[in-house]
């Protein structure tokens, strides 16, 4: 079984039970968007001794407290999974993925960065990736070529200059989508 030296952020319980099925992990659970101060203040101690990975569902209560997390502790990275990958007929959330699809979302960890930007908004919707008829599926293609999960015209800006993607690249990747 392989051993994840960082300590990973899920949402609750069930999460934290499937990562271990599959992971020699430690995990600390948020229990939700009720992050008091003293979880976040836990979770910016560990990241400085062993590193925080979140992975969080693939809905909006997930995507706040990574927006929570990331905006209060810097340098945490992110492992984000498909909602397609992460969902009954019900529900969707990290405790419903198989282990493949876990494997390969930490597979692909990120860091946000706030310094510089290697892609203009105005490259970003020159793209065709907010406003457009097609800007959403664009989003979400780009989303799974990155392995950066599915996200709104801002979210999916943010985590392409996480990513440190400049536009030529970006456009080249467009174009292949358009070719399939």
């Amino acid at each position: 079984m392989k051993r994840i030296k960082e300590v990973i952020v899920v949402e609750g319980s069930h999460d934290e039970a499937k990562l271990k099925k599959f992971f020699d992990c430690d995990t600390i659970a948020t229990h939700g968007l009720g992050l008091s101060e003293a979880k976040i203040n836990e979770i910016e101690a560990i990241n400085k001794t062993r590193g925080v990975i979140l992975f969080l569902d693939p809905d909006a209560p997930g995507e706040k407290i990574r927006q929570i997390l990331n905006q209060r502790i810097k340098g945490l990275k992110n492992a984000f999974i498909d909602k397609k990958d992460a969902h009954t007929a019900k529900k969707v959330g990290i405790e419903h993925a198989d282990e493949k699809a876990l494997r390969e979302a930490l597979a692909h960890l990120l860091t946000y960065e706030t310094e510089g930007y290697s892609l203009r908004w105005t490259d970003y919707l020159e793209l065709g990736l907010a406003g457009g008829k097609q800007a959403a599926l664009r989003r979400e293609y780009l989303g799974r070529l990155y392995h950066i999960g599915k996200g709104n015209a801002k979210t999916m800006y943010k985590r392409l200059n996480m990513l440190k993607k400049d536009r030529s690249t970006i456009e080249n990747d467009l174009k292949r989508m358009e070719d399939k």
